[in-house]
């Protein structure tokens, strides 16, 4: 598993990450990373989510190229 920590500050910031959380619990998609479980200890929210070999997606994109007909491919899936 990969635990994600996220700082809840902010109360829209808050509204807009349980609808996020509330989201990823309830659908499951083979394509997407899964959210496992979830966990609030003060004003921090830490995600359990299934591994994903290869970092994380905005680091991917940061050092990979891609043609339009890959992103294109990539974002039907």
């Amino acid at each position: 598993v990969a635990v994600k920590k996220i700082q809840l500050q902010g109360l829209r910031k808050n509204e807009l990450k349980v609808n996020e959380l509330m989201v990823m619990k309830v659908n499951r998609n083979p394509n997407v990373v899964n959210c496992l479980d979830s966990y609030l200890v003060g004003e921090e929210l830490f995600l359990v989510m299934e591994y994903m070999d290869g970092g994380t997606l905005s680091n991917v994109i940061s050092k990979t190229f891609l043609l339009e007909h890959e992103m294109a491919a990539i974002s039907r899936e």
